[in-house]
């Protein structure tokens, strides 16, 4: 046997052309290993390890990488209120984080002498997992046959099709990839920058037009509740996905700059991720401080474009994630939204740490933990350095 090489394996055209290339071409001793970050039932994990074995692999291993995508990744996606371009959840980009990270530790364990890939030389993930790649098993050898051949898909299937592999080639009209933080669709409609993908290519279907409440609970920023069941943060996402992705909701375009400098357009279908993320920021409204709030901006904005690139492993990721950790305190407490077809609506929230308290005062109303003459003493004191600098560049400049 030659070296041990741990591939990637999604059990799609191009990892399969990468199993058979790297065994029976390059001589190397294939173990592919699939990553399930929330996107693949128990049949479709069974049917990847067959189609793996049946190329001729040393072994293949499905890891359930969920719940450390979630405890890693998500719930600071989730207190940082993070959609990039105020769009998009990061789906893809932070799942990706997740599987290299999974795939390094892997090829670590087994002692392999390389790592494969099967990204292309146009998108973002190869430089994603080269990254990862790098730091986390840097002796190893990190091979890309289909970004270093540049090969076309009907390349991919002759060349199967002459080691005698024989499987549905037909492409999809539609490339589909899911997971627990959303599903990213990409079509001849999102090659361009105009068009919107249509109904069928959406993975799921519009089946409920009919209003419906649904309230979500919220402790320490982490999702328990739905419609008052306790759940696990996992489940509540599946659950909550469940009963909102038949109005429709969480369908939108992503259209970003991608690491290697182009511009991409991306279609998701996301309802629990944007659900939960704008259900927590309307309740951190009402429980944290204006400048809480404001860092929370500025700090949740740096780390979604930082984690989209590729830099998790960055140290001041860590230090973000302390920060959005400890924001967490107090936001506990239940959002009510109402879905509708293609949109939804936040009516409101209930915590018990919420600041829009009676007890100091109705904005627009009445005041009464102050008096007005409180407020006219603030006012010439609060804006006491500005009224300085006029009158000083008043007497400067003569006037």
């Amino acid at each position: 046997m030659g070296k041990k090489v741990v591939l990637a394996f999604s059990g799609g055209l191009d990892t399969s052309y990468c199993a058979k290339l790297l065994s029976e071409d390059l001589g190397f001793e294939v173990h592919t290993l699939t990553v399930n970050t929330g996107g693949f039932s128990k049949t479709e994990l069974a049917d990847i390890e067959k189609r793996a074995l049946a190329l001729g692999v040393a072994s293949h291993k499905n890891i359930d990488e969920t719940s450390n995508y979630y405890q890693k990744v998500i719930r600071f996606l989730i207190f940082g209120n993070v959609l990039k371009n105020s769009t998009y959840p990061l789906s893809v980009s932070a799942e990706r984080m997740s599987q290299a990270l999974a795939v390094a530790r892997y090829a670590n364990e087994i002692r392999a002498q390389a790592i494969a890939h099967g990204s292309t030389g146009a998108g973002n993930d190869q430089v994603r997992f080269d990254m990862i790649f790098h730091i986390l098993a840097p002796t190893m050898e990190i091979i890309t046959p289909i970004r270093d051949k540049k090969l076309s898909r009907e390349e991919e299937i002759d060349y199967l099709k002459s080691k005698g592999v024989s499987f549905n080639f037909e492409k999809a009209k539609y490339s589909i990839n899911k997971g627990l933080w959303g599903t990213s669709v990409g079509g001849k409609e999102t090659l361009n920058s105009m068009g919107m993908l249509p109904e069928e290519a959406w993975p799921t279907a519009i089946t409920k037009t009919k209003a419906e409440e649904v309230t979500l609970g919220f402790t320490k920023g982490e999702l328990t509740k739905v419609n008052g069941k306790s759940l696990d943060p996992v489940d509540a996402i599946h659950t909550l996905n469940e009963i909102a992705a038949p109005f429709g909701i969480g369908r939108d375009i992503h259209v970003g700059d991608t690491i290697i400098g182009i511009k991409g357009r991306v279609g998701f279908e996301a309802a629990a991720p944007v659900l939960i993320i704008k259900a927590h920021h309307a309740l951190e409204k009402h429980v944290l401080t204006k400048w809480q709030l404001s860092w929370k901006d500025q700090l949740s904005q740096f780390y979604g474009n930082w984690l989209h690139e590729g830099q998790y492993l960055d140290p001041i990721m860590r230090d973000i994630e302390a920060f959005l950790a400890n924001s967490q305190t107090n936001v506990t407490g239940s959002v009510s939204i109402t879905l509708l077809p293609y949109r939804f609506q936040i009516n409101g929230i209930e915590s018990a740490f919420d600041l829009m308290s009676s007890k100091f005062g109705k904005y627009g109303e009445m005041n009464l933990g102050w008096t007005g003459e409180d407020v006219r003493g603030f006012s010439k004191v609060f804006g006491n350095q500005t009224m300085i600098y006029h009158q000083v560049m008043q007497e400067g400049n003569g006037q």
